[in-house]
């Protein structure tokens, strides 16, 4: 995280949480999802701005509960995943990168019903981006990873993340 993210978290300490403002896709894409955008379902516009993407990665982390969020200074925002909190990159180096630069060790490989391929590192669970699948299929083959068998409405469950952390909270605010 970003000193002056720190120093504005310890300034302004009581800002309110921002749901649904912020979504990552399953190419991993930054979406900036204003009223408008919401009130509709869409995914908003695409963050083209370089310098915010990379600010946005560096102050990317995840709470208790298992929802992601970017921290924007004092204020924290939670993001709305597609699919998974990281998008993995196959580099032709043969190392795996998140879609914010960083490189990552994998420990597990799973498929689900749709055919998507997801892996398991030390920074969490991530959906291979479809740009590097036949990069992944040569890996699986020469037997780098293990393939199991996942079911993709047990994801989020399995890897301890929230997809939608605006609709968990509406949930909280509504009476029993």
């Amino acid at each position: 995280m970003d000193d002056l993210v720190r120093a504005a978290m310890t300034k302004w300490p009581n800002v309110p949480d921002c749901y649904g403002w912020l979504a990552l896709d399953a190419r991993g894409d930054w979406y900036m999802r204003d009223e408008a955008a919401q009130a509709q379902g869409s995914k908003g516009s695409r963050l083209q701005h370089d310098k915010l993407i990379a600010f946005i990665g560096r102050n990317y982390a995840v709470d208790e509960q298992g929802q992601w969020y970017f921290q924007n200074g004092p204020q924290r925002v939670y993001v709305e995943l597609e699919d998974t909190p990281w998008v993995w990159r196959l580099m032709p180096d043969g190392r795996v990168c998140a879609h914010t630069g960083e490189p990552v060790d994998i420990t597990q490989a799973g498929c689900d019903e749709r055919g998507r391929l997801y892996l398991v590192s030390t920074r969490g669970w991530g959906l291979v981006h479809t740009a590097d699948m036949e990069a992944a299929a040569q890996r699986l083959d020469a037997g780098e990873w293990a393939l199991q068998s996942w079911s993709s409405q047990a994801l989020a469950k399995m890897g301890g993340f929230v997809r939608s952390p605006q609709a968990l909270a509406e949930a909280k605010k509504k009476p029993v």
